[in-house]
Formats: C-alpha cells, sequence, structure tokens
C-alpha cells in the first residue's frame, strides 16, 4: 500500500487523532494500521469538497474521463496485491475479491465510457402558441458535493459505485469506508486522486474520512452537501435518510433474496444456484439467496439434490483457491447469525445442514420451513445461511417473496416463458432474474431495491444521473417583431 500517512483531506494528507488495528477475520492476525478520523476532519473534508466544487464542475470531458482511465489502467497493474489486500481485511474467500477487482475495474472503464454520453436535449416549445419563436433545451449539471459511505462486504466496489459516477458527473466526492475495512479503500481513492492530478483536476475532488457515527453524521448533515449515498443496514439508512432531508439521499440497504423454484424448473440447475448464490461471500453479500420457494410438487426432489450439493462449500482459510465460506467480518456477527439459527429451530424450523462453527467459520446451512416472524425467514442475515419453504403453486410462491419489507433482487427458476414474465410483472423488487441466482449483477445495469432496500439506482448510466440537475434553457433569440 504505497500512500502516505493519515487522511486524503484537501490536496493533502492530515494527521488524525488516532489509529486502529485492522486485524485478519480468519485468525485475527494483525494487517495493518488504519488512520482513524473524527468529526472535525470530516467538516474540514466538506470544506475543501465545497472550495473545488466549481472547479470539479467546470472540468473538461476529457480530463474527467481521462482521470478515471488512468485510474482503471493504475489499478489493474495492482490487481493481485489488491486481491490479497482485500482477503486479508474482509476475511472474504479469495475467489468472492478477484471477483470485486473485476467489478470495480469495470465500473472504472464504464464511468470514464459514460462522460461522453452526459448531455442533454432540444424541447418543442411551440406545442403551445405563447411558446412560439422560444428555443428550448434542457442541459445536465452536477448536483454538487457527494458524500458516499460504503459497507464492508465489498468495500472497494462499493465505494467505486460512489466515486466513478460522481467525478463523471463533475461533482466533488468525500468518501467514509466501514470501520471494519479502510485499508483496500484507501488504497483506491490515493490512485484516483493521483489520477486527478496526473489528469489536470484537483486532488480535493475526491476525499476519505474513516471514523465511526460521528464522522457520519458530520458529512450527511451538513446542509452544503448536494447528495448522500449510503449502502449498509436499513436502520442506518433510514436514519441518514430522516436526518439529511432535505438533501436528496440514495440508499441500497440490502435484503433477504428469494429464489423460486417452479415445478417445470431445471431442478440441477435451481439446487446448483442455491449453494452457487447461497455462500459466496460467506453469505455476506445482500443479494445472496436467503429464500428458497419451492413449489410442493418438486419439493422431495429439489431437497435431495441440495444436501447432495451441501458437501462440496469448502470451508476455511480464506487465502485457498478452494475455499467458498470463510469466517465473517467479525465475532459479533458470527454470533448473530448462529443465534438466529437456534431461534429459527426453537420457533419450528428443521436444521437440516450446518449449523456449527468450524473453526472462526460457520458451516454453510439450511433450514428448512422457518415460519414468519423469524429472523432467519424475516430480515437480512448476511451469513451462510439458506431457508426453503415450499408452497402449493406459483401464484402462492410470489406472494410469499412479495410479504417481506425488502425487495432487491429475486429469481425464479423455470422453463416457461410466460412464467418469467410474470415474475417480472408480478414481484416487487429492484431486479427479477430469471434462471440465474439473484446475486447476479453487471455493475453497468440499473441497480438497486424497493420498500426497505432503498431508493435510487447505482450503475455508472443511472448513477451519473442521480448525480446530476436538468437545468432548463428557454430562449428568445430576439424581442423584435
Amino acid at each position: 500500500m504505497d500512500f502516505p500517512d493519515g487522511l486524503p483531506i484537501g490536496d493533502d494528507w492530515q494527521p488524525v487523532p488516532t489509529t486502529v488495528d485492522i486485524c485478519f477475520p480468519y485468525d485475527g492476525s494483525l494487517v495493518a494500521t488504519a488512520p482513524v478520523g473524527d468529526a472535525d476532519l470530516a467538516r474540514l473534508a466538506l470544506d475543501e469538497a465545497l472550495a473545488v466544487r466549481r472547479e470539479v464542475a467546470g472540468l473538461a470531458s476529457h480530463v474527467r474521463r481521462r482521470a478515471l482511465q488512468t485510474a482503471h489502467d493504475a489499478i489493474a497493474l495492482r490487481r493481485g496485491d489488491f486481491e490479497r489486500l482485500l482477503v486479508a481485511e474482509t476475511g472474504k474467500p479469495l475467489v468472492d475479491c478477484r471477483i470485486e477487482v473485476d467489478r470495480t475495474l469495470l465500473t472504472l472503464q464504464t464511468a470514464a465510457e459514460e462522460v461522453a454520453r452526459l448531455h442533454g436535449e432540444t424541447v418543442p416549445l411551440d406545442l403551445l402558441p405563447s411558446g412560439e419563436g422560444l428555443l428550448g433545451f434542457w442541459v445536465r449539471k452536477p448536483i454538487g458535493v457527494v458524500v458516499g459511505i460504503a459497507g464492508f462486504n465489498y468495500p472497494v466496489l462499493l465505494a467505486a459505485h460512489k466515486i466513478a459516477p460522481a467525478l463523471a458527473a463533475g461533482c466533488p466526492v468525500v468518501i467514509k469506508p466501514a470501520p471494519q475495512t479502510p485499508l483496500a479503500t484507501l488504497w483506491l481513492v490515493h490512485l484516483v486522486r493521483e489520477a486527478l492530478h496526473e489528469a489536470g483536476a484537483p486532488r480535493a475532488a475526491l476525499q476519505l474520512v474513516t471514523g465511526g457515527p460521528e464522522v457520519g453524521v458530520a458529512l450527511t448533515t451538513d446542509r452544503r452537501v448536494g447528495a448522500v449515498s449510503f449502502t449498509g443496514s436499513a436502520a442506518v439508512g433510514h436514519q441518514i435518510a430522516r436526518d439529511a432531508a432535505p438533501t436528496k439521499v440514495l440508499l441500497e440497504l440490502g435484503s433477504n433474496a428469494a429464489l423460486v423454484v417452479a415445478a417445470d424448473a431445471d431442478l440441477e440447475a435451481a439446487a446448483d444456484a442455491v449453494v452457487r448464490g447461497g455462500y459466496y461471500a460467506s453469505g455476506q453479500a445482500c443479494i445472496s439467496v436467503q429464500r428458497v420457494v419451492v413449489v410442493e410438487a418438486v419439493r422431495e426432489d429439489f431437497l435431495t439434490l441440495l444436501a447432495g450439493r451441501m458437501g462440496r462449500v469448502a470451508v476455511g482459510d480464506p487465502r485457498e483457491e478452494t475455499t467458498r465460506v470463510s469466517a465473517l467480518i467479525d465475532e459479533r456477527s458470527t454470533g448473530r447469525v448462529l443465534e438466529w439459527v437456534a431461534q429459527a429451530v426453537g420457533a419450528g424450523a428443521r436444521l437440516v445442514a450446518g449449523g456449527k462453527r468450524v473453526g472462526g467459520a460457520i458451516e454453510p446451512t439450511v433450514l428448512l420451513d422457518v415460519p414468519d416472524g423469524v429472523a432467519a425467514w424475516d430480515e437480512e442475515i448476511f451469513g451462510p445461511v439458506v431457508a426453503v419453504r415450499s408452497v402449493p403453486d406459483l401464484e402462492t410462491a410470489f406472494e410469499v417473496v412479495n410479504h417481506s419489507r425488502y425487495g432487491l433482487h429475486a429469481s425464479v427458476f423455470t422453463a416457461s416463458l410466460a412464467t418469467a414474465f410474470e415474475a417480472v410483472d408480478s414481484i416487487e423488487v429492484g431486479g427479477v432474474i430469471v434462471n440465474e441466482v439473484p446475486g447476479f449483477r453487471s455493475d453497468v445495469m440499473p441497480y438497486g431495491g424497493v420498500k426497505d432496500s432503498g431508493s435510487g439506482r447505482e450503475g455508472p448510466r443511472f448513477a451519473i444521473e442521480e448525480l446530476t440537475v436538468t437545468r432548463m434553457a428557454v430562449i428568445r433569440p430576439t424581442t423584435k417583431g
């Protein structure tokens, strides 16, 4: 990690009041010491961002595009080091960290390309007689300073989805990484700042402040901020939205994603998808498979196929190529997941696989017939746990999926095109995925949820639209008759 001590604020790096040890979740060993900021540094970062707001808004398109492309190239050169650092600070399996870096690179590349597509349109004002002789057009203008707050599970990717669209739109951005995982994001920010400088833009267009809730409050409640983009829990997101009002707030708040297995589904493919989609990133993904809703006619065949696959999920050291499930981010998370599993069993669910600790990790777990009102079904478990329930028909299956306060992604396995379109029409989520895991996400598509899963959309094109405002121009070329 070739960056200075302190925090990247303004055009330089500022000293911090304290530091914290970042430890490898798998065995507790020290990874590095990270800087910890405070509310004063957060306010300083906002001051610096506001000071360059007009300069950043006025940057030529080629400068913004070049900066993002240069940052992409710099990270690509160091991708192996980024992967290893992500494994060390998140405890996430290596295979998932490789995917995170791939997706980060795509996000930067796509945002650079979207700079060329940021434009407005003319408007036919003469549809009314009063508009005759008037020229009308609209342009998109940067919304102002953007505050981006990222979660711990995909720290670099989540930060990139806030940084790249903001810079492409001409907005200065201040990033706050999760306290558990600041290191790779610090490095990302350093490389992007150097790319900005090389392209002729101010480094202060991108800054980072670490710290606890007091830093988040200072960043999100400042009325000078144009938009807040937050990825994290629903409870924190709702509080931010209340406290930040009337500032625009974009929220990605997770889910308890469902996978529906229709009677005509390819059961082998569906069982593979549950295993692949339920346990990647050790289940710490907001669109990992948590709820499986199976039509009764194929319940037993599906459960047999699922049971036969559970032994293939390798649990262990996340640095190993074959590992698919490892330790969760911290002991508190591990204890909560195990408690939710025990609560589900106590409420009448049947534990058919896993449910125990293996070293610092939780075994890939399957619960059967978890009732409503139990956290393992109703809430986001964020661990390697899948809950299976059967229903009499597809109509009931869709009702069960919708009977949730969340609505991010859901998937349906079926051989019927009619069922696929019915799912798209009926399921109340931000994305319906047919014959693939609900965790499928291309970083170029609009991504976001409904209900308690949030508001607004990510994906460079769509985030740029969120972070710009239309400005209408109405011109009468001459006042002479």
